[in-house]
């Protein structure tokens, strides 16, 4: 009988051991940068949302890291609390979709809900901070394995437009780059033609602007516009905008277009044509389905700009929407996201 309580005693601890080993810890930090001091309010000490793999605290190892870049109003701790993303990170390093790594998210929520990654003059240099600040202060304080071929970065919406961007700039760092619903292109809505650029002439305050959904496009051009053409003598949101109306007829601020088209990726593509080259593998995504035709459009602009500078890339148009598909068991996170970076980052020193 003594040895038979034994027994199962010794199995209960053992299933409770693994129970424990097959979950990932999430923890935060905080971290000053100096490439976010800026005149337009933005706060330069930044959240990080960390997520360490199952048995990370009692294993003498070194980890590969992706970097998540949020979209547009998300953060780190969003994606935790309603998208579960540590709970689709366990099941995928424990279903062999992806080996252990690091995932870091760094909170870019800003005055107006989005930094666009981007180095702006008003509200401080997300691209340098996300490139150079968040991946150095991850590799003094954890284990990781410093090398490019080990970093990855993907980003959804916003954060896959900066995921490309700062892929893009900095294949010193990032070696491989995924982009969700991710790159955009003057058209549609964000065109002569959107709707968006006559309604935030009708808004005249920021509480106003940033208010739960009720204004997500406006809100999401003129957060473009303190990005891409800041001007801080134009009250009240500090930003030119390409579009404009005096009562029906629309004005064209052709210097402020020309600003907003050079930030696109698939412009960018052709100055950045050799650091595109060294990356190891690019994946683009979007649905078929997308709310925004800028983003659908933008995304096939690319994939073509990529494809005609001869730069091998996976592109895929799948049936769904800007959203519907990302965070569900049946979504890219889970299916095709980590399985790309499984495939092609190195999780051992070299």
């Amino acid at each position: 009988m003594k040895k038979l309580f034994l027994g199962v005693l010794f199995i209960a601890t053992f299933n409770f051991g693994l129970s424990q080993e097959s979950k990932g810890k999430v923890v935060f930090s905080q971290l000053y940068s100096a490439a976010l001091e800026n005149p337009g309010g933005e706060d330069p000490t930044r959240k990080l949302t960390i997520y360490l793999p199952p048995g990370y605290e009692n294993r003498n190892k070194n980890y590969p890291v992706l970097y998540y870049l949020n979209g547009f109003t998300g953060t780190g701790e969003r994606a935790i609390a309603y998208h579960h993303f540590d709970k689709l990170m366990d099941k995928a390093i424990a279903t062999g979709k992806i080996k252990p790594v690091i995932v870091v998210m760094s909170n870019q929520y800003t005055l107006f809900r989005g930094s666009l990654y981007t180095n702006s003059s008003l509200t401080g240099n997300w691209s340098d901070f996300t490139a150079k600040d968040v991946v150095t202060f991850i590799d003094e304080n954890y284990r990781t394995i410093k090398d490019a071929k080990s970093r990855g970065i993907v980003g959804y919406s916003m954060g896959g437009y900066g995921a490309i961007k700062i892929g893009m700039l900095h294949p010193e760092v990032f070696s491989l780059v995924y982009s969700m619903s991710g790159a955009f292109d003057l058209v549609k809505e964000m065109g002569a033609k959107g709707q968006a650029f006559k309604r935030i002439q009708e808004i005249s305050t920021r509480e106003e602007l940033v208010d739960a959904y009720n204004e997500f496009v406006p809100n999401f051009f003129v957060a473009v516009g303190r990005a891409f053409s800041p001007n801080p003598n134009k009250p009240p949101f500090f930003a030119n905008l390409p579009y404009s109306y005096e009562a029906d007829s629309l004005i064209i601020d052709y210097d402020t277009k020309d600003l907003w088209n050079k930030h696109m990726l698939h412009v960018m593509a052709d100055e950045y044509i050799e650091n595109l080259k060294k990356l190891k593998a690019i994946k683009i995504d979007w649905g078929r389905n997308d709310e925004f035709d800028f983003v659908i459009m933008g995304c096939k602009t690319f994939s073509q700009k990529l494809e005609n500078l001869g730069i091998e890339h996976l592109a895929e148009e799948y049936i769904g929407t800007h959203g519907n598909k990302i965070w569900t068991e049946d979504g890219r996170v889970l299916n095709d996201m980590l399985p790309f970076f499984d495939t092609y980052l190195t999780f051992k020193k070299e």
